[in-house]
């Protein structure tokens, strides 16, 4: 019953909130399709200028996967690792997630691939990347598309919160699985 409810809420949450928008949208006399257009003009300006930082973004990872920086990392905390009950192959979503969501899709996309949809580590690699940000993508992209020079302590608490999500996602999965 529950799931027929969900699944009903799902498939009709989008076209209600577009209707109801539109409808509120009509009564308060806002002319639709130039807001929509200016909308969509600003938006455009907005993609144009955080190109050079999605660019920069890319070209750190690419560097960094590169160079196999990540594997040496992995062997210098394969002992925490080890205490922690994290299997080694989890490291490069916890590296590489908090810099770009698609290079973690990646990772885990490997680690699902070679290890099977049902291993303790895919299971660990999944929970991880649903229960963090991409902290730096956040801050070249949208503080960079705004003209924010000084992050101030945005990039310590995205951080501290990716530290957390991961921690957290340890502990999940080590009790449900």
């Amino acid at each position: 019953m529950f799931q027929t409810i969900m699944n009903f809420l799902s498939l009709w949450a989008l076209p209600a909130i577009i209707i109801v928008i539109l409808t509120v949208a009509l009564f308060k006399k806002v002319p639709l399709y130039e807001t929509f257009t200016d909308g969509a003009k600003d938006g455009f300006k907005v993609a144009v200028n955080i190109i050079p930082y999605l660019v920069a973004i890319i070209v750190g990872i690419s560097m960094f996967r590169a160079s196999g920086a990540i594997d040496m990392l992995g062997q210098a905390l394969s002992g925490i690792l080890n205490t922690l009950k994290v299997p080694p192959e989890v490291l490069p979503v916890m590296i590489v997630r908090p810099l770009s969501g698609s290079a973690a899709l990646g990772v885990f996309s490997d680690i699902a691939h070679t290890l099977g949809p049902d291993s303790y580590a895919t299971k660990l690699a999944a929970v991880m990347i649903g229960s963090s940000e991409t902290t730096f993508y956040v801050l070249a992209v949208y503080f960079g598309a705004i003209g924010i020079s000084k992050i101030r302590y945005a990039l310590i608490v995205g951080l501290l919160a990716d530290i957390i999500g991961f921690a957290a996602a340890i502990l999940v999965c080590r009790c449900m699985f």
